[in-house]
């Protein structure tokens, strides 16, 4: 199991520099995990650790009540490891969760907005619009229970005053969807400085859901 668990860990830490590389998170904000549900194992990135110096064997290991499976040098689970495992008991369809702070996408979370579903992109990636889930403090799992009732049938939401969470069924999966949050958060920015954004339209909306079997 050890190399399986290498390679889990491996690909937590390469999405999460990839996220940094992209500048979907700064500093050491944001944080990345995947949920192995056979063995009831998350691999987690850890806190405080500078992505440019993460290594594969930074990723902790636990259980998702805060039982410590594995952590290098006594590095700490990211401190939003309880918002991980609440989305993890809520939505029994993810393995995998990415937190970032992209700016753009921030910027509507702080403004207390949701994104509209304004590109065709945003059905088949995001689930539709990117509503907001209500605020709760940093490091609880009421945050997590919060992300779970804006994630009922989408992909990713705003978390307002924070940032972004994006999920999927594998960390690449929940990565480019995370990636779409900021593209389509972009987008929309822009539109509103040029005119009026228009609304896919619930007719063309019920189509695309046909067509992607949503």
């Amino acid at each position: 199991m050890e190399k399986v668990y290498r390679s889990i860990q491996k690909s937590v830490k390469d999405i999460a520099q990839k996220s940094y590389r992209n500048n979907l998170v700064a500093g050491t904000s944001g944080n990345v995990s995947f949920y192995d549900r056979d063995h009831e194992v998350m691999a987690i990135t850890a806190s405080n650790l500078d992505y440019e110096i993460m290594e594969t064997e930074d990723i902790v290991l636990m259980k998702l009540d805060g039982e410590i499976l594995y952590n290098r040098d006594i590095h700490k689970p990211s401190s939003e490891w309880q918002m991980h495992a609440e989305i993890y008991k809520g939505l029994e369809n993810v393995n995998s969760v990415i937190h970032t702070h992209s700016p753009r996408a921030t910027s509507f979370a702080v403004v207390h907005q949701d994104i509209p579903l304004i590109l065709v992109e945003m059905l088949p990636f995001l689930g539709g619009d990117i509503p907001r889930a209500k605020f709760a403090l940093p490091g609880t799992d009421a945050l997590g229970k919060s992300a779970v009732a804006a994630l009922q049938e989408r992909n990713a939401c705003l978390l307002e005053n924070h940032g972004v969470v994006a999920v999927g069924s594998t960390v690449e999966q929940a990565y480019i969807r995370a990636v779409y949050v900021e593209d389509a958060a972009t987008i929309y920015h822009y539109a509103r400085q040029v005119g009026h954004p228009v609304i896919v339209s619930e007719k063309d909306q019920e189509k695309m859901k046909e067509k992607y079997k949503r």
